[in-house]
């Protein structure tokens, strides 16, 4: 069996995963849980998995963890960071899913790659903010880094054991949110509700407002750059409504292989845990008959400037990429909390992006830094203005 530590687990992606642990109870083993507060619903994790270790980053959340389990159960609580890493380290874990949410994902990322752990990874800001230290760090200690995100779960599959010379191109799909063909006059009386009203996948509410403004498929062309080596002008964008593509591969030769699918996440979330093997899904099969046209359009990089962004810092390199992403973060949380309009999220990236002086080649202190520096010259901008910036 492998022993798997989830990251993430109450989440959209974490949730998942123990679905798809529960259809394949024989095949894999749940060693370690981790979330950051969401104690109720990791309390009936603990019940159905029993996991070794469990940790909560809430200290307070973690004690009512402790409290509701009792003395009946083995599972070790732990708090913070610090327990967060020791789900990694001291679980005996053979794989790391790492799904949790934002730039706290950066660190069990690269503590996973010096325990020499594979990593399932769904947390895109992992790459985005550190994508050459991470990477580099993995093939050092030889880790594998098997992409969840079903774009690039996509390309990983058609790309198989192609060398990169002979890749010509790589061609992200997006659905275009819920929002796509909207015009930037409709999109100024846009509510957080309405953001998180995805046509296709079922996500958490911060990746769901970046599918609206399209920044998730932005930070996405980020993530592409650093798993599959290369450069941004080799990776586009299409606009694909019904999801089915999840992604294509160009080659040198002319030829196109592209990966199709329902849009289900228990997909790629399932291969990357049994990668090379393939194993029965459960998911409701794609029929071609019944599906009809596909449709491909361009991205409206006018109406929804955040990709548009994205290729900007990676193009600017250093530790842009990681100021687009906590600016980005600050703006969607800003959005969500009602202080900040839909239309203003790439708004406020774009300022806080004007106001940095990249830095080549970061450590991990300095991602940390810029990534902090960059939420509160955010919030500064928001406060500043009133939040009336479109």
């Amino acid at each position: 069996m492998k022993k798997i530590a989830v990251l993430g687990s109450t989440g959209s992606i974490g949730v998942q995963t123990l679905e798809v642990v529960r259809r394949n109870k024989t095949e894999f083993d749940i060693v370690a849980i981790a979330a950051n507060q969401s104690h109720q619903v990791m309390l009936e994790q603990i019940l159905e998995f029993k996991p070794e270790l469990a940790a909560l980053q809430d200290r307070n959340s973690a004690e009512n963890l402790r409290n509701s389990l009792g003395s009946n159960v083995d599972t070790v609580v732990l708090d913070g960071l610090d327990g967060i890493i020791k789900c990694i380290t001291e679980s005996g874990c053979d794989m790391v899913l790492n799904g949790m949410v934002g730039i706290s994902g950066l660190i069990p990322t690269l503590r996973a790659i010096e325990a020499g752990k594979d990593i399932a990874l769904a947390n895109k800001e992992t790459l985005v903010a550190g994508g050459q230290l991470v990477t580099d760090f993995a093939k050092k200690t030889g880790v594998n880094i098997l992409p969840v995100d079903s774009e690039h779960s996509a390309v990983f599959q058609c790309i198989g054991r192609t060398p990169t010379p002979q890749i010509s191109r790589l061609i992200l799909t997006a659905s275009g949110g819920p929002f796509r063909g909207k015009t930037s006059a409709q999109l100024k009386k846009v509510t957080p509700s309405d953001a998180l009203k995805h046509p296709n996948w079922n996500m958490g509410k911060k990746i769901s407002v970046d599918s609206a403004t399209l920044m998730n498929k932005g930070l996405e062309v980020i993530e592409a750059r650093w798993l599959f080596g290369l450069t941004p002008d080799r990776i586009d964008v299409v606009i694909h409504p019904q999801s089915i593509i999840h992604s294509m591969v160009e080659f040198i030769d002319g030829a196109v292989l592209a990966q199709l699918g329902q849009p289900d996440m228990i997909i790629p979330i399932q291969y990357a845990l049994t990668y090379p093997e393939r194993m029965p899904s459960g998911v409701s099969r794609y029929n071609p008959a019944e599906t009809g046209k596909l449709e491909f359009s361009k991205p409206d990089l006018r109406t929804f400037p955040a990709l548009g962004l994205a290729y900007d810092a990676l193009e600017s390199g250093g530790t842009m990429p990681a100021v687009l992403n906590g600016a980005n973060e600050a703006a969607v949380e800003l959005f969500l909390n009602g202080t900040l309009p839909f239309n203003s999220i790439p708004v406020v990236v774009e300022r806080v992006m004007e106001g940095h002086k990249v830095f080549n080649n970061p450590d991990i202190d300095d991602i940390i830094y810029w990534d902090r520096w960059s939420r509160e010259e955010a919030a500064r901008i928001v406060k500043k203005d009133g939040g009336g910036i479109c």
